[in-house]
């Protein structure tokens, strides 16, 4: 059975992203639903996949990081309204038995992701 994972990578600083609120919603054309909220670990990564097993299942998703957050605690100064404040990422999981890894690699004013397993 497959699993959903994560974790954030702080490239401004060069390390993990620990701390970061993540939201896990999934979605269709009624809206959204909320799954699964958790924080990352000193490592950037969440404890425990998001999702896993039957859990996982085929349909749309979207991550939030609350990236804008995690950089005021950091200490660095963003302008008011934040360039970027909650980093929503919007995928597929098409095939439930395998693993889908989404990281989040990020600066306050950048960020990119891939697909990882």
């Amino acid at each position: 059975m497959g699993k959903l994972s994560t974790h954030v990578l702080d490239t401004a600083h060069g390390r993990p992203g620990a701390g970061v609120k993540v939201e896990l919603y999934a979605t269709d054309s009624c809206g959204r639903t909320l799954l699964a909220t958790a924080h990352t670990n000193a490592d950037g990564r969440c404890d425990a996949p998001l999702l896993e097993g039957e859990q996982l299942r085929v349909g749309q998703y979207e991550l939030v990081f609350h990236a804008g957050d995690y950089f005021t605690a950091q200490g660095v100064t963003l302008p008011s309204p934040r360039f970027l404040d909650r980093i929503v990422i919007a995928f597929g999981v098409s095939d439930s038995s395998q693993n889908y890894h989404v990281p989040l690699v990020v600066t306050p004013w950048s960020y990119s992701t891939y697909r990882g397993s």
